[in-house]
């Protein structure tokens, strides 16, 4: 089982997550493309730097032309008729001394999320107008819905934001429909979060396990007034995981942060034995004196199944005799089933009673996906009933890698048993791309794409 391992020594927040997800082989352009399938007005800068003598990746995201603003510079350009019940200020961590607000040097580059729990106007009082520059979680997943990613990932991302949400509705004592994000904080949230989820599916770990989080101390500055440091927020975020303070005055752990590891981590841990693969860093934007303003994602196979020739597990079989269908309804049946999380779905030719040819529908599903899947048959399909039945498969682990070809990147699917590779194969998909693109055969680039994951095997 390949296991990535998140180091967060230094805490985490939401670009030091991309910036090591990058530094750990997620190809910048995979990020790139997120952004700009959003489509929200954003756009990443990526940058090397140095952390206590640590180089690291560093991710900027800008909005609109412009980087996130300092906290009090934002709330002051804010034509405000209520007064917000919560904010949060995160891009690489910050630092306030007590009773101090924290100045412009330290605060340039922040990754801003604004939170608020909105209340209900007065009677015969004006609506907010603050609601013309915020998002709510409805509009903020049908962005994320219409986004040009991965059913996987937007799954993914949405859960991310509907924790974040849920931990700021628990704190101000609302629904989490009624919780608001300000527009430049709805974005950038939006661009980590999403990005955060694409590139987690990219890296291709079986299990991502995260460490103690460092979660620093002091206050932070609010719209509202002063929280202490962890902020409410994270705190609710991080029940249940392992969590300390260093004594840095800084708020170490983002809400952000916070929700992209309470929804992507699996467990909390001290680092787990495997064989190493590869590692990279993220950077945030402070330095702290003996303290790398930096987290850590390692990546490799566990130990616990490198002994282990395949890993098993239980799926569901559901099937289905079809053979007064239209053949064009069971290709949109098909890929209803795969988009509603469907592991595999095919059919085969059979001779049904009274010698009418007909189709053996077989879909593969996780057991708790098979009642939907099953509705979804008999709703789509002019059968009269399923069969079910759960048997245990043995699979390999796999993982992805990107190589590169004269026209483009292509992802390449890698199986292996013990460690060693037994299979691999360029993703369809980026070949198919590529070869409408460039007007190449798609067997030329499906080959060039194999012949350049060989060459780097060799390297190796």
């Amino acid at each position: 089982m390949r296991i990535a391992y998140l180091e967060c020594f230094s805490g985490v927040s939401g670009d030091m997550f991309l910036g090591a997800l990058i530094d750990a082989g997620v190809p910048p352009r995979v990020l790139e493309e997120t952004v700009a399938a959003l489509d929200v007005g954003a756009r990443l800068e990526i940058s090397r730097v140095v952390r206590s003598g640590i180089s690291a990746t560093k991710v900027d995201v800008w909005v609109d032309g412009e980087k996130d603003l300092p906290r009090e510079e934002y709330w002051a350009k804010q034509d405000v008729a209520w007064a917000p019940t919560n904010s949060h200020h995160e891009r690489g961590h910050h630092s306030h001394d007590q009773g101090h607000h924290h100045d412009h040097e330290h605060s340039s580059v922040h990754e801003t999320l604004r939170a608020e729990a909105c209340p209900e106007p007065a009677e015969g009082a004006p609506a907010p107008h603050e609601h013309s520059h915020s998002r709510g979680l409805t509009e903020i997943r049908e962005i994320i819905g219409k986004a040009a990613i991965s059913d996987t990932a937007k799954k993914t991302a949405i859960a991310i934001f509907e924790a974040l949400g849920t931990a700021e509705a628990k704190i101000h004592a609302t629904s989490i429909e009624k919780v608001h994000f300000h527009e430049v904080g709805a974005v950038d949230a939006m661009v980590d979060i999403v990005c955060a989820a694409v590139g987690a599916e990219v890296l291709g770990a079986d299990e991502i396990v995260c460490s103690p989080l460092n979660v620093g101390g002091g206050t932070v500055q609010c719209a509202h007034g002063t929280s202490p440091v962890p902020a409410p927020a994270t705190v609710e975020l991080l029940k249940n995981a392992l969590v300390y303070s260093s004594g840095v005055q800084a708020e170490l752990v983002t809400p952000t942060g916070a929700a992209i590891v309470k929804t992507l981590a699996k467990r909390f841990a001290a680092f787990p034995e495997m064989k190493l693969e590869k590692s990279g860093y993220g950077a945030g934007t402070r330095e702290f004196p003996g303290l790398p303003n930096v987290v850590r994602l390692t990546i490799g196979e566990a130990a616990s199944t490198l002994a282990a020739k395949t890993a098993s597990e239980t799926v569901t079989v559901l099937e289905a005799n079809l053979d007064d269908l239209n053949p064009q309804v069971f290709g949109y049946v098909m890929d209803r089933l795969l988009a509603e999380g469907a592991l595999d779905v095919f059919g085969m030719p059979v001779q049904m009673k009274k010698n009418r040819p007909g189709t053996l529908l077989t879909v593969l599903c996780k057991p708790e996906d098979a009642a939907k899947l099953t509705q979804l048959i008999f709703t789509e399909t002019t059968t009269l009933g399923v069969r079910r039945r759960d048997e245990v498969r043995q699979t390999l682990a796999r993982r992805w890698e990107n190589v590169r070809t004269q026209w483009g990147e292509v992802r390449i699917k890698i199986a292996s048993m013990n460690g060693t590779v037994t299979n691999y194969a360029p993703e369809y998909e980026d070949c198919r791309r590529i070869a409408s693109e460039h007007r190449v055969p798609l067997k030329t680039v499906m080959q060039e794409a194999a012949r350049a994951y060989l060459a780097e095997d060799e390297k190796h």
